[in-house]
């Protein structure tokens, strides 16, 4: 006799979602276009519900007991919406050359400046492109990890809008372009949006993305990038998360390698009270590299999770990953890294590291780092440190008259330095101007501990 089917207890946000799902289907300019992708990601989504501790995955993250609502989903900005982001977005930083605008995951191409695109470039609305361009959704699909990805499958479910960016074959650009993603103040909303960027063969690109929001309101952001770097390609990423402080955010970042390219990328985190940055990156022609690099600093009750897999699926690639945490109050942070060798990839060599250095009782930190090896010919390497200042190097400083919080500061501006000064150096003028704008980051976040 067969069994009954047991039907999950859903949670308050698992139950919003659903309904929420129903009620957009296939809405929008390309709700058409977008169906099947909408349905896919919804499928997974309520075959296992938010991720919870006992996934191996989110262990450290348990979004089912985070999440305790889900907020309405975001409706286009409307003129008032427009004109506030307009004014926010023009006291941010410039980091690069032509700026770029989603607000509320909507293409806004009204607020973009910076001047034209360079000859080459072409940046569509993601809805626009879904209509025009029936290709597009092969981009979308994701790898297999991916799309096993509860974030990932969420995103699916609730897309409506983002960003295609193209950069034509042979292109070298000078300046990185700025996107600057921004959450409108008011009611809380759940923000959904997707950008795609394909860089053509023998191209050189940078993209430099900023997150950023109002403080003091919970609202909820999940946003996926996904990278194309075709043979002989050069993408330089550059990513600031400085969401506002009641914040939920999740990242995903997927990059498909290929033959002779290389992939540049550097995230700064300093914002949300509750954050998850994923990478999946994938090797598919030989002879590439690959570099991913974080500094994450967080204070209060902040909680910030890095997972990242990295699989070398092609022989002769290089993969270097390099993660540091500065953690003050009672932060939580996580660092959950994997390097895949598969076993026609001989020839590997990766080497990913965690560090971590606690400014306070207080925090705490959970490393996992991974190695996944099926091929006998490599040199793969992982490792992971945690623990406070050195006490030798305050001493020197401070008999030296610096005073403490100062000496403090100098140590901690010297080990994220690390982990940024290093990143880059491809011809991209934007490399130094976002080296110099985490820097500086780094130093404001020190001034103002308390």
């Amino acid at each position: 006799m067969a069994m009954n089917a047991v039907t999950p207890i859903r949670t308050p946000a698992e139950q919003a979602l659903i309904g929420a799902f129903g009620t957009l289907r296939d809405t929008g300019p390309a709700g058409a276009a977008l169906e099947g992708l909408r349905i896919d990601g919804f499928s997974r989504f309520e075959a296992n519900g938010l991720p919870h501790r006992r996934v191996e995955d989110w262990k450290y993250t348990d979004l089912r007991a985070m999440m305790r609502e889900a907020k309405p989903l975001a409706a286009a900005p409307d003129a008032s919406a427009l004109l506030a982001a307009k004014v926010a977005v023009g006291r941010l930083p410039r980091v690069g050359g032509s700026r770029i605008v989603l607000v509320d995951g909507f293409h806004a191409p009204d607020l973009a400046d910076g001047g034209p695109l360079p000859e080459g470039v072409t940046v569509s609305g993601l809805a626009e492109a879904m209509v025009r361009r029936p290709d597009v959704a092969a981009l979308l699909a994701g790898q297999p990890a991916t799309r096993a990805n509860t974030a990932f499958a969420l995103n699916n479910a609730f897309l409506t809008d983002g960003l295609l960016i193209e950069v034509a074959p042979g292109v070298e650009l000078g300046h990185a372009l700025d996107l600057v993603s921004i959450t409108s103040d008011g009611a809380p909303r759940l923000v959904t949006s997707r950008v795609v960027v394909v860089v053509g063969a023998g191209a050189s690109a940078g993209i430099v993305e900023t997150h950023v929001g109002p403080a003091g309101v919970d609202y909820q952001k999940n946003v996926v990038m996904q990278v194309v770097v075709r043979d002989g390609a050069t993408l330089e990423h550059g990513r600031r998360q400085v969401e506002g402080d009641q914040a939920l955010h999740l990242s995903t970042l997927e990059a498909n390698v290929g033959a002779e390219a290389h992939f540049d990328s550097l995230t700064l985190t300093t914002g949300a009270a509750v954050s998850r940055s994923q990478l999946f990156v994938r090797f598919s022609g030989e002879h590439s590299d690959v570099t991913l690099r974080g500094v994450t600093m967080l204070k209060g009750r902040q909680h910030a999770d890095t997972a990242l897999v990295t699989d070398h699926a092609v022989p002769h690639c290089q993969s270097r990953e390099t993660f540091k945490h500065i953690l003050d109050g009672e932060a939580h942070g996580v660092f959950q890294g994997k390097i895949i060798v598969q076993p026609v990839a001989q020839k590997t060599d990766g080497r990913m590291m965690s560090q971590t250095i606690m400014l306070a009782e207080g925090p705490s930190m959970d490393n996992k780092p991974e190695l996944e090896i099926f091929a006998d010919d490599v040199a793969c390497a992982h490792g992971c440190t945690c623990g406070e200042l050195d006490a030798d190097l305050m001493f020197y400083l401070k008999a030296r008259g610096i005073p403490h919080k100062e000496a403090e500061a100098l140590l901690v501006e010297a080990f994220a330095r690390e982990a940024i000064e290093d990143f880059g150096g491809g011809p991209l003028a934007v490399v130094e101007e976002l080296r110099e704008a985490m820097l500086a980051s780094v130093t404001e976040w020190m001034r103002a501990r308390t």
